[in-house]
């Protein structure tokens, strides 16, 4: 075994290659390292028989140095027809969004410095007045996540306070966080009203007599309850709070900024929506159906926002500048109803045109067919889903390319297009393997298709 060990190429033969000319000699060795400990231990263990050439070894040794320049996070292509794809990253900003957020963050920015008066300035004011007038609020301020909103509003607003909620909005988010232990820890105190099925606003009515001193309302923004139901509107609840004095906080978790009945979407809340039914104080996400960066915007009386802006939570949750500069773009942007239409990615796919993706899909459908004539590939309709906690029970009428390969099954086709070069992910559905053109972004369909070429003829994606 240890003859077989010393015909094994050595490190400086590797180092000397030609195929590593012209490559930092640290990382060719960090590789090379790698590669021959794990064929020494291979060989002690019986699991390799014949050693490889100097030519093979080197051959391993790119490999292994591809694999250590490739990122742990990185960019996949969406084909699932799921537009806030939790696990893909939600919204995508795409080029423009993007762009504007790295013209900050590239260098150094005014992210709490006054340009006017040359004194330091705050981290808010950068889009506070743009959500107050989208939204009609008052005031405004943005944190990390919509999480951490309702954590610091109720942790200001309602710590050793007696909370009213509805017994069907103690809803549980992503990750396992349920409101009553979110409500726990920020220290106020939970008094379930209703059932799960039914609440009235006489069961606030009871919760106030029995000390309730605020009023908490939920979005159910996962899930629907259908059936015998009933249920208080935040209009309802709003005036039957401010009629005792009691403030009411509204996390709408995924709300619109713009109005999408403008475009003949039927579905959803906007923001403005709930300050002018009353709410308080309302919460969403930003990377939801605003289709921007993860973040947690607050809206609504100036008073309760600025109590939140001091409370030392504040520091520990706030928002960076790539957050800020994203968001800022985006809120930018919804002023203009159309041109957010067309240039915020999330909105451009949910409102997307059925006879648009049906021609999208067909166009591709004709390249793949050229490029892989012994496949199965047609396009056909689908339906397509907004995802992330939002829009539940809305269905989106899609088109997709359906695939089914011969010689593996459909699973290896998902298994190949995912570990490619550029990942490509998509959903198996009826025996086919479908990309869904909906959740491509502009330049992504000439991208999958030679991913799938690449499979086609033999190789990974």
């Amino acid at each position: 075994m240890d003859g077989n060990l010393r015909e094994l190429p050595n490190m400086n033969a590797l180092l000397e290659h030609g195929d590593f000319s012209g490559l930092a000699r640290p990382r060719v060795k960090r590789a090379a390292q790698s590669v021959l400990s794990e064929l020494r231990a291979a060989l002690l263990l019986g699991t390799v028989s014949e050693i490889p050439s100097l030519d093979e070894c080197a051959e391993m040794v790119r490999r292994e140095l591809d694999k250590a320049e490739t990122a742990n996070l990185r960019g996949v292509i969406n084909a699932t027809g799921i537009i806030l794809h939790t696990n893909l990253g939600r919204a995508p900003l795409g080029d423009e969004l993007y762009s504007a957020a790295a013209q900050v963050y590239r260098g150094y920015s005014n992210l709490e410095y006054d340009l006017e008066t040359g004194q330091r300035g705050s981290r808010y004011s950068h889009i506070e007045s743009l959500v107050c007038e989208l939204t009609g609020a008052e005031a405004a301020m943005v944190v990390n996540n919509n999480a951490a909103a309702v954590f610091i509003m109720l942790t200001t607003l309602a710590s050793g306070k007696r909370v009213a909620i509805s017994r069907g909005e103690l809803v549980e988010i992503g990750g396992s966080f349920r409101i009553p232990e979110i409500m726990e820890q920020s220290g106020a105190q939970l008094i379930e009203v209703g059932a799960t099925n039914k609440t009235r606003l006489a069961d606030y009515s009871r919760a106030v007599s029995n000390g309730a001193e605020i009023l908490l309302k939920v979005h159910t923004s996962n899930y629907e309850i259908v059936g015998f139901t009933e249920s208080v509107s935040v209009a309802e609840l709003a005036a039957f709070g401010h009629e005792r004095g009691l403030p009411v906080l509204y996390d709408m978790g995924s709300c619109f900024v713009l109005d999408p009945e403008r475009f003949g979407f039927r579905g959803g809340e906007t923001a403005r929506g709930g300050i002018e039914a009353g709410a308080d104080i309302i919460c969403f996400s930003g990377d939801k159906l605003l289709g921007s960066m993860q973040g947690g915007i607050m809206a609504g009386r100036r008073e309760y926002i600025a109590a939140i802006k001091k409370h030392p939570l504040a520091r520990v949750l706030r928002a960076d500048k790539l957050t800020l500069a994203a968001l800022e773009t985006t809120l930018r942007l919804c002023l203009y109803p159309e041109e957010a239409r067309e240039r915020i990615p999330t909105l451009a796919m949910l409102f997307a045109e059925t006879e648009e993706l049906k021609s999208r899909a067909t166009t591709l459908a004709e390249r793949l067919r050229a490029a892989c004539p012994e496949w199965t590939v047609e396009a056909c309709a689908v339906t397509d889903e907004t995802g992330g906690g939002s829009l539940p029970n809305v269905h989106l009428s899609g088109w997709a390319v359906a695939l089914e390969p011969t010689g593996f099954s459909v699973q290896e086709l998902e298994r190949r297009l995912r570990r490619g070069r550029v990942p490509v992910i998509i959903r198996i559905s009826g025996g086919a393997a479908l990309i869904s053109v909906r959740t491509l972004l502009a330049g992504e369909d000439e991208t999958v298709a030679e991913a799938v070429r690449r499979v086609y003829e033999g190789g990974g994606a």
